[in-house]
């Protein structure tokens, strides 16, 4: 049913995307599908790294944990771009065509009043991404 399926991940949020994680990992087991871990970062407000290169390294170590704990192949790919919060969704998208995905598995949090106003990236990329998205609540 699945080939390909994305998990978007930002390291700083990586204990909030376990869930999310664990089950792309058994929606690939169980299709025989492959599994990347994708993040877009950049800018001066990064937390993690200023440095895309380092940012992938990181990503690349996060992923190899996970598909150690999880016992699945799992890839990762980071997108450098100048301002993340601007370009997240845009590049999110563009990552489903590029990689050729037909499944996102994406992390959110408990909705609260702010979403009346703004919708989530998780909601966004239900809304708008020409594939299925599976929004996983942390909590």
């Amino acid at each position: 049913m699945f080939k390909h399926i994305l998990v978007p991940v930002d390291l700083d949020e990586k204990d909030n995307v376990q869930r999310a994680i664990a089950v792309a990992s058994d929606q690939a087991k169980l299709y025989s599908a492959k599994l990347t871990l994708i993040s877009v970062t950049g800018g001066l407000q990064a937390k993690m790294s200023h440095s895309s290169v380092k940012y992938a390294q990181l990503l690349g170590e996060f992923a190899a944990e996970q598909a150690a704990q999880h016992g699945v192949k799992i890839n990762s790919h980071v997108y450098g771009v100048p301002d993340p919060s601007v370009e997240v969704d845009r590049k999110l998208l563009e990552a489903i065509v590029e990689f050729e995905a037909d499944l996102v598995v994406m992390a959110t949090h408990q909705p609260g009043w702010v979403e009346y106003f703004i919708a989530s990236h998780g909601g966004r990329m239900a809304t708008h991404a020409p594939v299925s998205v599976f929004v996983v609540r942390d909590t």
